[in-house]
């Protein structure tokens, strides 16, 4: 493995908040690396200028978050065929010169579900999606990619639901945001995609108490780590997962990517992240 001092990072505007850096630095640190991690405020409209120069500047890659996840697309020469399909990038490998777009956040989401729950799987029963963003078109793809039978969108824009169902005419079921609550009877698996229960945003309204006492449930907010939909699984004794997971394997392959290793998560890292 090469030792010379290898340069990632995230960008993003805003981008100070991010967790990247301090997931990343520990590894690097774990595996005894040289290199470094950054966080890189790059406005939408200085996207072109912004990545250049962390070529210019010897970058071996850079995560990618809001706003630029969609954007980043154009400014890449080779998109995987996982972002093609969920229209999205949030990994970039620059090599020789060239820009190389994937898209881990699927891989993060499945993993996060495979590392949580051992007993439960994919493939026993329906999925309930909650929203329709940019989150969204890669659970949506890794539900497939786990081949779930069944999956319900509700969103409180149809469009973007219907937008959505065209990965899979014959799976994908649309249910209006009213309806929203019928949705969880024989669910196997519960999911929020929306930033709805994040601290400082609105609260996601939703009863879960017709959903088998079977069904795994889980939410990619993080913030809180235990959100209200999460507390009311618990009380009903169903089986729940946070979100920081998601995050946290969601950066593995990116770091495999750019440093050669493919990192562990670990308690310790979970805990440092969530301080």
């Amino acid at each position: 493995m090469s030792q010379s001092f290898i340069k990632t990072g995230v960008i993003g505007h805003p981008i100070a908040h991010s967790k990247s850096p301090l997931i990343h630095n520990y590894w690097i640190k774990e595996h005894g690396l040289s290199g470094e991690y950054k966080t890189v405020d790059i406005a939408p409209d200085c996207l072109n200028e912004g990545v250049a120069e962390l070529m210019d500047q010897g970058y071996a890659g850079f995560n990618v978050t809001v706003p630029h996840k969609i954007a980043i697309m154009d400014l890449c020469d080779e998109l995987s065929p996982i972002a093609q399909e969920i229209g999205a990038v949030n990994t970039v490998t620059i090599k020789d010169g060239k820009l190389y777009g994937t898209n881990t956040d699927s891989y993060g989401f499945a993993q996060n579900i495979k590392e949580s729950a051992k007993d439960w799987h994919f493939e026993d029963g329906k999925a309930v999606v909650l929203g329709a963003g940019g989150a969204a078109n890669a659970i949506v793809y890794a539900l497939l990619e786990e081949n779930v039978p069944q999956i319900i969108i509700t969103n409180r824009s149809r469009d973007k639901a219907e937008a959505l169902r065209t990965m899979n005419t014959d799976k994908i079921k649309v249910v209006d945001w009213e309806d929203r609550n019928s949705t969880f009877q024989d669910s196997n698996l519960i999911v929020n995609t929306t930033a709805l229960g994040m601290s400082g945003k609105p609260t996601l309204e939703v009863d879960i108490s017709n959903a088998p006492k079977s069904a795994l449930v889980t939410d990619i907010v993080y913030a809180p780590l235990m959100t209200d939909l999460l507390s009311s699984a618990n009380a009903l004794g169903m089986q729940t997962i946070t979100g920081i997971g998601m995050l946290l394997h969601q950066a593995r392959p990116g770091f495999e990517l750019w440093n050669g290793v493919l990192p562990d998560v670990t308690e310790d890292l979970e805990t440092i992240v969530l301080k």
